[in-house]
């Protein structure tokens, strides 16, 4: 043989082993089509195909972030509201996520923003915002019965974020606001009745004992005496002066008709 056909052998065997050898990472696999028809999904690994009669096409196994834009919804309230999500899933049959979809991503992508709407659409805003978990769930629920056929799962949909009008934020701080006032005026008047009762006892307890009283007034004295202060009050009681806030001319007819009567 001579030289040049031997370098020619040489150049088709190099030829044919960069077509045949293929090598595939521990996270894709590789669909392989015979003429047209799937054989099997291969890898990891080093793969060997037939040239110009096998190809291959790659598909990663891992899991995939995939950001849902912000949506218009309206909720069943006819709020008005612009809510965005992030979905993760990833490829569990890669023959089916092949042959059954175009493009598996752009599909769910798609997916995911039509059942976005719609869920959003059949909750009332106070429900989107406080139970977001139930949402989610449901979410998921189906986005993985919808992309099962190809081949495709999903784990996790999550609400990120849900823009309000300004108005409705402003209706909201107001609700709030008028909630946190009711509170305080319940806790004010709990605290009232809690009181009115206390002292309801203690009134009885210094009728019982009318020394209490007497001590109480003492503890009085020494309370106001303890302070700083420049000025003493003593308690008087009213029997002692009632008779100087009479009408002097009332107190002299009584004083004449007492003598006269003595």
């Amino acid at each position: 043989m001579s030289l040049y056909g031997l370098a020619t052998v040489v150049v088709l065997v190099v030829l044919f082993l960069a077509n045949a050898i293929r090598v595939l990472n521990e996270y894709e696999r590789g669909v392989v089509f015979r003429l047209g028809r799937v054989i099997a999904a291969k890898g990891p690994g080093l793969i060997l195909l037939i040239p110009v009669i096998d190809r291959m096409q790659k598909v990663s196994l891992r899991l995939v972030a995939a950001d849902v834009p912000p949506q218009d919804v309206i909720t069943r309230d006819n709020v008005s509201v612009k809510v965005n999500a992030v979905i993760y899933f990833r490829v569990v049959d890669p023959v089916k996520a092949v042959i059954s979809v175009e493009n598996y991503l752009y599909a769910t992508s798609q997916l995911a923003q039509t059942t976005l709407r719609s869920v959003c659409g059949q909750a009332e805003l106070d429900e989107l915002l406080a139970e977001r978990e139930k949402i989610n769930a449901h979410l998921q629920d189906i986005l993985d019965r919808h992309t099962d056929p190809w081949g495709i799962k999903v784990t996790v949909v999550e609400l990120k974020h849900i823009d309000l009008p300004q108005e409705m934020q402003r209706a909201m701080a107001r609700q709030a606001e008028a909630e946190r006032e009711r509170r305080a005026k319940v806790i004010h008047a709990e605290g009232e009745f809690q009181a009115a009762d206390r002292l309801r006892e203690a009134a009885q307890i210094i009728q019982e004992n009318p020394m209490a009283m007497q001590l109480r007034y003492l503890q009085t004295l020494r309370e106001i005496a303890s302070e700083n202060n420049s000025t003493t009050i003593f308690p008087v009681p009213s029997d002692l002066i009632r008779p100087f806030l009479s009408d002097p001319g009332t107190m002299t007819a009584k004083a004449k008709k007492e003598s006269d009567n003595g």
